[in-house]
């Protein structure tokens, strides 16, 4: 028996599925586990062109808390703080909070020094259309849109490597916008901030600038790069926050180790070791 064949198409005919989207055009295929190393090839490769493209030889590193802001906005802050804690003198809390403030106010300077040491490198290494020693940050706040802000003060570029978190952040105003960028994936944020730098710059901050200092004083005692000069902006911070002589007694680190940083309080100082460390003329 002939069996009848229908001139209608079956209903799914104008309904393909996402298999039909070519692969570098779906979204959610690249969302996928196993397209983890392709993304990161990518990530590397995005931020990599573009700074290639915009000319950069060569960069410095800035780091620093995101929570110390410009001395202006911690003496509001502060006063604030003390008005609300005056109206409860007992809450232990809203005490705790004026000391806290309080000690931000006076690291707050370092916001002004991270401005004025950005303004000195950006108006000296970007000259003539040269793209050198470039100030890049996290792109965050603080200390962060400190260093940005002082390349805009003097309409240089810099770079803002900013990371998607959890938490919603925005980069800070002060980047020039062809590079400011936004990574995935945290190793190859890393990797981009150390491929070009010549120095790194560290003002007081909390886990995540702890986190790069000592990332990076151990690709220096490992020898894994040698053309990066550490600069710890604030001896007495730092020697309060970590106890360098203890790791020597213990045998953990070398004395030698602690020729592998140095410490500077200004803006002109910074600069000048990180100038006699890279061969640079200053006078």
């Amino acid at each position: 028996m002939e069996q009848e064949v229908s001139d209608h198409p079956p209903p799914y005919s104008n309904l393909p599925s996402s298999s039909y989207i070519p692969a570098d055009q779906d979204t959610a295929f690249l969302q996928r586990d196993e397209l983890r190393s392709l993304r990161i090839g990518l990530e590397l490769l995005k931020a990599e062109l573009i700074q290639r493209e915009e000319g950069i030889r060569s960069t410095i590193i800035v780091f620093g808390s995101a929570r110390l802001q410009e001395p202006s906005v911690v003496k509001q802050a502060l006063r604030l703080a003390e008005e609300e804690a005056a109206q409860v003198p007992d809450d232990r809390i809203r005490g705790q909070r004026v000391a806290i403030i309080k000690r931000q106010l006076e690291l707050a300077t370092y916001y002004d020094v991270a401005r004025e040491f950005s303004r000195l490198v950006s108006s000296t290494c970007q000259m003539n259309g040269r793209c050198d020693y470039v100030i890049v940050t996290g792109g965050g706040p603080g200390i962060m849109e400190a260093a940005n802000r002082g390349a805009a003060d003097v309409h240089a570029k810099s770079i803002g490597l900013n990371i998607t978190l959890p938490h919603e952040q925005h980069p800070n105003p002060y980047i020039t916008p062809k590079l400011s960028f936004q990574f995935r994936y945290f190793a190859i944020r890393k990797m981009h901030f150390l491929l070009r730098a010549r120095a790194l710059v560290v003002f007081p901050g909390g886990f995540g600038t702890l986190d790069e200092l000592f990332e990076t004083l151990t690709l220096l005692q490992t020898g894994k790069t040698k053309s990066i000069i550490v600069v710890l902006v604030g001896r007495d911070f730092w020697k309060r926050v970590i106890n360098w002589e203890l790791l020597v007694e213990c045998g953990l680190i070398t004395q030698a180790d602690l020729t592998l940083f140095h410490y500077a309080e200004t803006a002109q100082e910074v600069w000048d070791l990180i100038a006699r460390h890279n061969g640079i003329h200053t006078a």
